[in-house]
């Protein structure tokens, strides 16, 4: 059904989403170092990464890192919102009322906030030594701690109450429909952010540039957001991520 309701988004507004959920991915899979590139510092040392990557522990590298995940974000959260952005569509031409643009923007805004939060964090774990320049977690404590968060967040009522606004656009808009585009959209944005923000800290596990680990996060969140098979995996995600995080724990107890 979700397939069936994308071929039907041809108009302008719609190319250029996907225009800038395309750019995102694009200038993502520029960013990101190739994996046989990571092997040079078993060679190389962490000079040879100091000298690589180009972030720094101040304000300019803080402002490149706000770059990254502001792309990400756009990238692998834009698509998770495409059911709820195609039902604000078909009401706003039901009505004649309402600026899809304004709406995406609103949405946009609350996941620029996470970025500029996310930045910060990843900014402090480095300089801290907690993860390296690739964003990925050097301390197994580290990532059993937010594998075990991320899974014990996929059980939590906040989860499941903005899962159900996610897996019910049509209801959530007609709720708030007389707020107009901007403030649905900032609201939009932060029930989306309530789904997903655990799941997304978990780049710190994969890799914040590792492709893979993101395109499999993406599936998965636009997944839990479906309302027929979103059900059926909320649940046995965070069990799988629990089991993953009580391994990871194990291993630095042997």
């Amino acid at each position: 059904m979700l397939l069936s309701r994308i071929k039907t988004m041809t108009g302008l507004h719609w190319l250029m989403l996907f225009v800038l959920i395309a750019s995102a991915w694009t200038a993502l899979f520029v960013m990101a170092i190739p994996a046989e590139m990571r092997a040079y510092s078993k060679i190389y040392g962490s000079e040879f990464w100091e000298a690589l990557c180009t972030v720094t522990p101040d304000g300019v590298g803080l402002l490149k890192l706000f770059a990254m995940w502001a792309l990400m974000s756009a990238a692998m959260m834009a698509p998770t919102a495409l059911p709820a952005f195609g039902t604000y569509d078909d009401l706003a031409g039901a009505t004649g009322q309402g600026r899809f643009g304004t709406l995406v923007a609103g949405y946009l805004c609350v996941w620029l906030g996470f970025a500029a939060l996310a930045a910060g964090v990843q900014m402090a774990l480095t300089v801290k030594g907690a993860v390296d320049v690739l964003g990925q977690s050097q301390s197994p404590l580290l990532t059993a701690g937010l594998l075990l968060f991320a899974g014990a967040y996929q059980f939590s009522a906040l989860k499941e109450a903005c899962l159900s606004k996610c897996r019910r656009p049509m209801s959530f808009f007609m709720q708030h429909w007389d707020e107009g585009p901007w403030r649905n959209g900032l609201r939009l944005g932060l029930v989306c952010l309530g789904c997903c923000w655990a799941l997304m800290l978990l780049g710190f596990v994969g890799g914040v540039m590792n492709l893979a680990f993101m395109g499999l996060a993406t599936a998965m969140m636009i997944l839990e957001k479906l309302p027929d098979l979103g059900r059926w995996l909320t649940k046995p995600l965070g069990v799988a991520l629990i089991g993953w995080g009580l391994f990871v724990l194990a291993g630095t107890l042997i």
